[in-house]
């Protein structure tokens, strides 16, 4: 089972844990966990494992991923500290949580990283085994903070994870190396014990992972088995959790996905609802790689084909749309800028294109592995020439299925490039998602022609604007395509420059006319608030958990997001007319504050973040409390 399994249906009844001990069993509403240590000791799996546990359940959830950018960092090191948030709970979940409630701690680093984070009270569980002078050393530490007040302030409970791994797999004949890798599983068979969560899922997984392998399968469940028993026996656990039940899904099937995973998903439902062959050329890149992985799981219903580079790869889906394929080519930051080129042959020859850039943390390599909004300006402006193109922005990771479907029922019935941004914390965050009906997705249309009679290859769609798509090999539908300017109407090479001030326009009112499909903006919160909290991209969960958490106090404010970056909605101007005051949070420096800015000439106030993290939802509270001149 991966990140993506199935989860079931929503009225099913949750799996329930075992603990057999007679300890107190407390109720709760929601958890943040983090689980953390070097990036060798599986955090990234003992998350995933227990989100799908968690999702089984029936419980919502939103993940943050977070590992080093180096591609070895030093063991032992701050520098080299994985992380995996994880915010469960019975009723909506937006965001992965400001503040940790439990932090499993492997090592010394993994301790000093996160600390700050977790809040007052908060339960730590630590791998006793790894503060050795010598790793107490490399993270940063003079004393042990095990040994000292430092942690006073926490439930800090020590286990000697390591050495119960080796006593539970004591005459296993794995290699001590072997041994020591397994002992995430104990943390995870723990975390299972104090949540209430049950092992099925995984057992299932480690079945079907080391099928081949039956020692080190054996190893692994036995050790699972083993932290569990061990949160069960021990003393120093009084107390387990189980999440009360706030609300009832919508009935349905539900599957647990990151972005990446929507993503993907979203471009095979929308070649199946516009009855298309779907066609990706891409080159992996950090990381909007794993599009490509998963699409490459589905080759009865897609052509994949990894190019030598971004150049080839968006060329190639450039000749796949002209062949009549719904086309895609996946990216981030530095492979958007060499798809440039490309982009604009898109936007001359127009054909439909979908475009998907997972934003990372730049420039140049930047920080690969850390999320970022710092793409906009380059997707709205970063080609030669006039070149305008479609870009829309994904709200958070199961958005990132219903975004993709929308940019590829646009870029087909406008004949239009479509950039779709979405960013690290997108694609590789996760949360639970419901799988639609195929007839619950918009209607399609396209501009495919057969009929010879009356054919110009530049004539246009009176309402769309967009020209027909005759496909290579059509009799009669015989075309020129290319860089140079085409003719009105004939699609001929033309150098005129009427003719070229003409096509130009053209171009851009067929873009502007894309807005005439996006529906009124949603705005939540509270009815007669005086500030707007207006949002794109990635801060959509936060913005709302803290216009929620605000707006249920009294406090008078609002939020709105932008899917749609361009065109904008028709409706933007007036909406923010209404509001007194506009905060918008971005992770970048402003770049949408000077679109607005550009386009309405209404004051906002920025709030950026450039750190390769993303929003708390109580800094964003903290800045509108500011604004509106009170306190919390």
């Amino acid at each position: 089972m991966t990140h993506d399994q199935n989860v079931g249906e929503a009225q099913s009844s949750a799996l329930p844990g075992r603990n057999t001990s007679g300890k107190k069993i407390e109720e709760l509403d929601e958890i943040v966990i983090r689980f953390a240590g070097d990036s060798g000791d599986g955090m990234q799996l003992t998350g995933d494992q227990f989100t799908t546990a968690s999702a089984m359940m029936g419980e919502d959830v939103a993940t943050l991923p977070d590992y080093p950018s180096e591609i070895r960092a030093p063991a032992g090191t701050v520098f080299g500290v994985s992380g995996f948030q994880l915010r469960f709970g019975g009723g909506e979940v937006f965001t992965p949580g400001d503040r940790i409630d439990v932090l499993v701690a492997m090592n010394p680093a993994a301790l000093k990283t996160n600390v700050p984070s977790l809040r007052e009270n908060g339960i730590i569980i630590v791998n006793e085994d790894a503060f050795s002078a010598r790793n107490l050393e490399k993270a940063g530490y003079t004393a042990n903070p095990l040994e000292s007040s430092d942690l006073a302030r926490f439930q800090v409970f020590k286990a000697n994870i390591s050495k119960l791994t080796q006593n539970a797999l004591e005459g296993s004949g794995l290699t001590g190396k072997q041994v020591d890798l397994c002992k995430n599983f104990f943390a995870l068979g723990l975390s299972y014990w104090l949540f209430n969560r049950s092992m099925e899922q995984t057992q299932k997984w480690l079945k079907k992972k080391f099928a081949a392998k039956p020692q080190l399968l054996e190893a692994n469940l036995k050790v699972l088995q083993a932290g569990w028993n061990f949160g069960n026996t021990a003393e120093m656990f009084s107390t387990s959790y189980v999440i009360r039940k706030q609300e009832t899904r919508k009935p349905g099937t539900y599957r647990y996905v990151t972005g990446n995973t929507a993503a993907a998903l979203g471009l095979l439902a929308a070649a199946k609802r516009s009855g298309l062959k779907l066609f990706l050329g891409s080159y992996p890149i950090t990381p909007a790689t794993d599009i490509l992985h998963e699409l490459s799981k589905y080759k009865q219903h897609v052509t994949v084909f990894q190019a030598e580079d971004e150049i080839a790869g968006i060329g190639s889906a450039v000749g796949a749309a002209f062949g009549g394929a719904l086309a895609v080519t996946t990216t981030s930051g530095p492979g958007l800028s060499l798809k440039t080129e490309f982009l604009g042959l898109a936007c001359m020859v127009e054909l439909p294109l979908v475009v998907i850039d997972v934003q990372r943390a730049g420039p140049s390599t930047g920080l690969p592995t850390k999320t970022e909004q710092s793409d906009l300006m380059q997707a709205l402006w970063g080609r030669h020439g006039e070149a305008p193109l479609v870009v829309l922005a994904a709200n958070s990771p199961r958005d990132c299925f219903d975004i993709t479907v929308e940019a590829a029922r646009i870029a087909l019935k406008y004949m239009v490039p479509v950039i779709v941004l979405t960013d690290g914390y997108l694609g590789n965050g996760a949360e639970v998602w419901r799988i639609p009906s195929l007839n619950e997705l918009p209607e399609f249309t396209n501009n495919l022609r057969t009929e010879k009679e009356g054919f110009q290859p530049y004539s246009r769609n009176p309402k769309t604007l967009a020209r027909p798509w005759a496909v290579p090999g059509t009799p009669g539908l015989e075309h020129r395509i290319g860089g140079l300017e085409k003719e009105d109407g004939s699609g001929s090479v033309s150098h005129n420059p009427l003719n070229h001030e003409k096509m130009t326009h053209l171009r851009a009112e067929k873009v502007a006319r894309v807005a005439q499909d996006i529906p009124p903006t949603a705005v939540y919160g509270h009815e007669n608030a005086e500030l707007l909290v207006l949002g794109w991209g990635s801060t959509g969960g936060v913005i709302r958990e803290a216009v929620r958490k605000l707006s249920s106090k009294g406090v008078p404010v609002a939020c709105a997001h932008i899917r749609h970056l361009n065109p904008l909605p028709s409706d933007l101007k007036d909406l923010m007319k209404r509001y007194k005051k506009i905060l918008l949070p971005e992770i970048n420096s402003g770049q949408l504050w000077y679109h607005l800015r550009a386009n309405y000439l209404i004051d906002i106030e920025r709030m950026n973040k450039v750190q390769g993290l993303p929003f708390r939802s109580d800094e964003i509270e903290t800045k509108i409390m500011s604004m509106l001149g009170g306190n919390q």
